[in-house]
């Protein structure tokens, strides 16, 4: 068995909130259908390039939604996991002031290291004898190599960490791989999930334009692209708090069995790790 996560980011800073980091787990034994199902969708609506966030227009709109129907359908069958983790500027900008450079430097890298070891519950998620390999695919780093060779070094160093060693997952160095989200379906529904939520938690449906005091013609496609997907969400959850963590009903274990949450980050959370890249 294998857990393969498909990560997305976006290190944009919001109004209200910023550092969104996304990511799409699935198992090995619902891979296949998993990519066929987004793929088939793809091919029947004519779709050949890249479906992501910042490219949503009102020509489109169905397509996308349609999209998410599938994607969110996987969701609710259990065969794929979705997390989101952001920060609130309130909040997190009296922490990050106080940073010298060298951490505002290494903080893109810190808080996804948070996000692969936390986010999606992977300690809570296999006690049987058996080990599960994970694997992981990142959207292509915006940083020198050197930097991101020290970063896998550190995610590579987690199956050593003591919940990754209780839940014996494995991780392969070879298995930490940058990809070109054109070529990942799943990566593509992670990067519009993710990108609605920063939509939505920085309230750019709001926004208008200077000219004509209205609200552009592709801000009201992604405001009715993100209510489809809230609703969605909704399914799963009933009265989704898409600004705040998602609780986990007092049973740790639900960090890893809820198919979809959220995870408002705050630096005092985790003990600081010096990743020193």
């Amino acid at each position: 068995m294998e857990y393969l996560i498909y990560c997305d980011e976006s290190t944009k800073r919001g109004k209200l909130f910023s550092n969104f980091y996304g990511g799409a787990l699935v198992k090995s034994i619902h891979f296949n259908d998993v990519v066929s199902q987004l793929n088939e969708y793809k091919k029947s609506k004519n779709i050949t390039g890249e479906l992501k966030w910042t490219k949503v227009t009102a020509p489109y709109l169905d397509k996308y939604i349609g999209l998410m129907d599938v994607f969110f359908d996987l969701i609710q069958e259990n065969k794929v996991k979705m997390r989101v983790m952001f920060q609130q500027n309130l909040v997190s900008d009296d922490v990050i002031r106080h940073f010298t450079k060298e951490e505002h430097e290494e903080s893109y890298f810190k808080l996804y290291y948070q996000f692969i070891k936390h986010a999606f519950g992977l300690k809570y998620s296999n006690f049987g004898k058996d080990s599960i390999n994970l694997r992981l695919y990142f959207d292509q780093f915006p940083d020198k190599k050197s930097k991101v060779d020290k970063f896998k070094n550190f995610i590579y160093d987690l199956r050593l960490t003591d919940d990754f060693v209780n839940a014996n997952i494995l991780i392969r160095f070879d298995d930490i791989v940058e990809v070109t989200s054109h070529d990942h379906v799943i990566l593509q529904c992670a990067d519009i999930v993710t990108g609605a939520m920063f939509f939505r938690l920085n309230k750019l449906h709001l926004e208008k334009n200077e000219e004509t005091g209205r609200r552009g013609k592709r801000t009201i496609a992604k405001e009715k692209l993100y209510k489809h997907i809230y609703k969605r969400i909704c399914e799963i959850r009933p009265n989704f708090n898409i600004g705040v963590s998602t609780s986990n009903d007092g049973h740790l274990s639900n960090k890893w069995a809820y198919p979809y949450s959220h995870w408002k980050f705050t630096p005092s959370q985790v003990v600081k790790k010096n990743l020193q890249l």
